[in-house]
């Protein structure tokens, strides 16, 4: 995973409350074993019409919205497990999804894939997606090392929780194996003065 320490980004509206993995990436795109063509069918059936089409409308076709940063409603990534989900945004270029809430299986996938999954409250993620939506310049800057959402236009920055080890993992760009090999040194001194037993 590429590594992550600080991302300052446009941001792309998506306020829709219960938005699950089907709709992120539908079924019948699951065909693939490797995380690399997903973001082409990311939403797709809000994207395309039945000719393949872009739909007028939806926010991923309007050309006044581009970031690396989603802006989305509550109970984000709700649905069924699949990764495919989280592989589809991190593909589709975003690092950063903003919610009020996601599902639990989401965001462990989402951390997996190195796509940062960051809870803020109801009432900030209600300002924001307003700001957002009526000023799609506005800059967001994403601080994982202090762990802060900053807005600069309001001057003020917003403080999220994260879970120190998956902390450390996306700025290091770890997966669980990378984090276990880059402990070898500290294993094997363990190893070499533990006390054995037979």
């Amino acid at each position: 995973m590429d590594q992550f320490q600080t991302l300052r980004s446009t941001a792309v509206p998506l306020p829709f409350e219960n938005i699950d993995t089907d709709q992120i990436i539908p079924a019948r795109f699951l065909k693939a074993t490797t995380r690399e063509g997903f973001g082409a069918h990311l939403f797709a059936d809000w994207r395309y019409a039945a000719d393949g089409q872009p739909k007028h409308g939806f926010v991923l076709n309007d050309t006044r919205y581009r970031g690396r940063i989603l802006v989305a409603g509550q109970n984000f990534g709700c649905g069924s497990s699949r990764e495919h989900a989280a592989w589809a945004l991190h593909d589709a270029g975003f690092r950063v999804v903003v919610s009020s809430g996601f599902a639990d299986i989401f965001r462990g996938n989402a951390l997996n894939t190195g796509l940062l999954p960051l809870q803020v409250s109801a009432a900030v993620l209600h300002r924001l997606v307003a700001r957002v939506t009526h000023y799609p310049s506005t800059q967001l800057v994403v601080d994982l090392p202090a762990q802060t959402l900053t807005v600069p236009v309001w001057e003020e920055s917003i403080a999220f929780e994260l879970d120190p080890y998956k902390k450390e993992c996306l700025l290091n760009g770890y997966d669980d194996i990378d984090y276990l090999l880059s402990q070898q040194a500290a294993i094997s001194a363990y190893e070499q003065h533990r006390p054995w037993t037979f």
